[in-house]
Order: structure tokens, then sequence, then C-alpha cells
């Protein structure tokens, strides 16, 4: 089989989360261990930091990385989901895995893959964790994929674990409330490991202390203790907590011996998208009109991201939006800008909501707007629509700004 060959038998093996939602989900850890003793534990060969959270660890997964990269370490770096190759869920020190190592590993392993029926979560995790042992990281910035406590990943110990802040998402999974939710999510909280949170939270803060003091665990709240904000090539005003939250993180390595003075600390900040090719945060994509993506799809995110968009300067907004069919629309309807032009799409993926669905909610609650069939037919129409002093702002989902990258 050829690479394209190779991932399309990835993707059909049993439903993926990314296509199917929640039908493809296993709360279960028993073939993710049974798969690491099959591969002879490579996730014990080299060390780590683990990122969870529901919003924000992405853009702390890559920060972490680039600044572990600039203080001259060979960093892995393990996230998900991909926007456009499969490749770049797995890099070290920015490059992606080659098309070769993805190949062989499959081939290697796909008897046992099919005999065991793993999931394609499971096994990316698995030829993630069996690269960086065979390359030899220094250390590897490890993303939750979904959770924490039954998610794939945690199956390793970590120098550190980060979680960055709780809110309403996936909540089929997780629990409905947010100390339901934290409960998952601190699930990569280990014995005698230090965590870092990145916002503290009058719901969730009793649950991480909780959990912090069973394992022995010292626990630090970054927006409580940092004060000093550092800039970033991530400009989001989200980023904010974000940065915030790298920067406690790096206090805890540097207590745990990693060398990364405060000028590193600055240039990793400031060269993230250079060092790991992070794409699709507050991401412009042209000038006159200004065309912004981002990933944000949940209440939390898309909070942030309307603010930051009320601040731009701007004459009309055209909206290019689409969303997954188990997104909760009620909790972020309000959110949406009334004085805009909508241009609804669905993602292309089997999990994506159709865009006349979208647009009757979106009516109906006093929001205008026309379906297109592909979300590059709705941008192209924005873009017809729109004068230099306009702005167009991609989203809703991160499928959505996957298919305009």
């Amino acid at each position: 089989m050829n690479y394209i060959d190779t991932v399309n038998w990835m993707f059909q093996q049993l439903p993926m989360y990314q296509n199917r939602g929640k039908s493809a989900f296993k709360k279960d850890l028993t073939n993710t261990l049974k798969l690491s003793a099959h591969l002879k534990h490579p996730e014990q060969k080299f060390k780590s930091i683990h990122v969870g959270g529901t919003n924000g660890k992405g853009s702390t997964s890559h920060m972490l990385a680039s600044i572990l990269q600039e203080a001259g370490y060979k960093v892995g770096l393990y996230t998900s989901p991909h926007l456009k190759d499969f490749r770049e869920r797995i890099k070290i020190n920015g490059k992606l895995v080659s098309k070769q190592f993805v190949i062989g590993f499959i081939k290697r392993n796909g008897s046992f893959f099919e005999d065991n029926q793993l999931s394609f979560f499971e096994m990316t995790v698995g030829m993630a964790f069996d690269y960086f042992a065979r390359q030899k990281v220094d250390i590897a910035i490890i993303e939750v994929g979904l959770g924490g406590r039954l998610d794939s990943t945690n199956i390793i110990t970590p120098e550190l674990s980060v979680i960055t802040n709780i809110g309403f998402d996936h909540m089929q999974f997780l629990g409905n409330t947010l100390d339901k939710i934290a409960f998952e999510k601190a699930g990569i909280i280990k014995q005698n490991i230090p965590v870092v949170i990145g916002e503290t939270q009058l719901e969730t803060e009793s649950v991480f202390i909780k959990k912090a003091e069973n394992s022995n665990s010292d626990i630090f709240f970054a927006d409580q203790l940092v004060k000093e904000l550092l800039d970033s090539d991530l400009k989001g005003s989200y980023q904010k907590h974000n940065i915030k939250t790298v920067i406690q993180s790096v206090s805890v390595l540097r207590e745990l011996g990693y060398n990364i003075s405060n000028s590193i600390l600055k240039k990793g900040l400031l060269n993230v998208v250079k060092n790991t090719g992070l794409q699709g945060r507050w991401q412009i994509l042209a000038t006159n009109p200004k065309i912004i993506c981002d990933t944000a799809h949940n209440k939390e995110g898309l909070t942030y991201v309307f603010d930051q968009i009320a601040k731009e300067k701007f004459n009309k907004l055209h909206i290019v939006f689409g969303v997954v069919n188990d997104k909760d629309l009620n909790s972020i309807i309000g959110l949406l800008p009334k004085h805009a032009t909508y241009y609804f799409c669905k993602p292309n993926v089997q999990r994506g909501l159709d865009a006349e669905i979208l647009k009757t909610f979106f009516n109906r609650n006093g929001l205008e707007g026309n379906v297109y069939s592909s979300v590059n037919e709705a941008l192209n129409m924005a873009k017809e629509n729109a004068n230099k002093n306009d702005l167009i702002y991609v989203g809703g989902s991160t499928f959505v700004v996957a298919e305009v990258l």
C-alpha cells in the first residue's frame, strides 16, 4: 500500500470519532494497553508532558513544543485532529512524521490491529509513541484526544500534567456538569507528578485540588501565579490564558531540571508557527478584505472569538459558518452577531450538520444568510460580496477551517 492507501485503511477500520461522533467513542484503555505491550511499551522510553482541557490544549501544546525546541531539546508533538494531512498529528521539532514510517507501522502491525479491532485513535496513539521512542526524542508533548481519564493517551507517566480549562463540550461522553467534566479531565493527574491548571474555576477548583492531594501531586493554578504576560505570534485574545499556562509550566519544568532561560521562553512564544507549523488559531488568510479563520467550536472558545471580532475595525461582517451534527446550537446562538451576513455550509465529514438545518435554526433566532453546497463555495461567495473594508470570518468547526486552509 502507498501512503494514501494506508491512511484510507486506517480511516476505514472502525467508525472514527472525527467522522462519526458518539458511535465511535470507546471509554476503555484495554486496547491501548494491549497495543503498548505488543509494541514493547514505547511510551516508557521517552519523557513527556501531558496536556488536557476543553479549550486551548492544542495551542498550549504547540507553545510548549516551540519553547523546548528553542532550548535545544529534540521534541515530539502529538496532537489531534489534523487539518489537512494525517501526519500533522505526529511531529518532531516541527517536522511531520514521514510517509514511509506511517506505511511501515501499519504494515508491521496491521494484523494485530485487525485481530483486536483497534480504533483509528488507538492505533494513531500507538504510532506516535512508537515513533517518538524509535527517534529517541528528549521529551514529547502529548495532547489528550477527548476527556483524560480514559483517553488512549493516558498510559503515559509524564514529567508534568497540564489542564488548560474546563467547559461544556463532549457532554455526551464526559458528563453534563463542569465538575463531572473536570473529574474526567483530572484523570491525567498522576501519582507524585506536578500539575498545572490554566484557569481557576469555582465549579472545578476543588475537583483538581482533591485529585492532586490524593495523588500527592504539587498543583499550580497559573492564573493565580503568573502576573506578567508575554507576547506570542499566536494572536487570538484568548491566547493570554494559554500563555499564562505555558509560563507556569515552564517554571515547573525548570524546577525539574530543564534549562529554559527567560530569553528562550520569550523566543519560543514568538515563534510557535515557525517552529511547529500550527494553523487555524486566529489565522489571517488575506487582507482587503481581511479574512480570519479560527478552530474555536464551543461556547467558551467562540465567546473569545466574537469578543475579538467586535474589537476589529470593518464596515460589514460576513460569517462563513458550519458545525457538526452533535453541536448544541442553543449554547452558542446567543454569541453570534445579529448584524452579519451568514454563509451556511456543511463541513465535508460524515458528522457535518446539514446546512439547511443550520440555516433554519439561525433564521428562527434572527440571523440571516444563504446555504452553500460547500465550505469553499460559501467562502468564495463571501469574498465576492465583501468590499475591501469588510471582515470575513470562517469558523464553527475545525473541519470548516480545514477546508479553507
